[in-house]
């Protein structure tokens, strides 16, 4: 049976609205960037339900919210900028968002994803934080596991350099 547009919306704010949320987060720092970019995600879920093939809900659910995310962070760059281009301005940001008692370890593990392309983050985060398989990060970005895989190593390897240069 095909779900209607409020069924979808019901289910991705229930059962995934909160990673969703961080997902997002983690991509442009900022909470109240976040909350912009998950409020265009449930608006988008629910206009385009009619797309939605019925394979995967948390995977089309994801690969809105990254798009919505990227595309938070396109809005603050200029002409001519990649996204990569903002990283340093994202690493500054945690400092800023983070409460006053935040763990200095987690704040510098968060600078160190930061660091990484925009790709790698991506791939980091879906793989790291949200658990998911390769199979549901390639439909989520369109690209090959293998891709993925070697891009997951390298971000694995950059961040484990720059803790090792950024250590407390």
């Amino acid at each position: 049976m095909k779900m209607n547009a409020n069924d979808i919306l019901q289910q991705a704010t229930d059962q995934y609205g909160q990673r969703l949320y961080w997902h997002i987060r983690r991509l442009v720092v900022s909470h109240d960037d976040a909350e912009d970019a998950l409020q265009e995600t449930f608006i988008k879920i629910f206009t385009k339900a009619d797309t939605f093939k019925g394979d995967s809900l948390e995977a089309w659910c994801y690969k809105i919210a990254t798009n919505e995310a990227l595309q938070s962070l396109r809005k603050r760059t200029h002409a001519f900028h990649t996204l990569d281009s903002l990283n340093g301005e994202l690493a500054d940001l945690v400092l800023t968002e983070s409460a006053p008692d935040a763990d200095r370890s987690a704040i510098l593990f968060q600078q160190a994803i930061l660091q990484l392309s925009t790709q790698q983050r991506i791939v980091f985060n879906l793989r790291y934080y949200d658990d998911l398989p390769y199979t549901q990060i390639a439909s989520i970005t369109g690209k090959s596991e293998n891709s993925l895989r070697t891009n997951y190593h390298f971000a694995v390897e950059k961040i484990k350099k720059y803790l090792k240069e950024h250590a407390i």
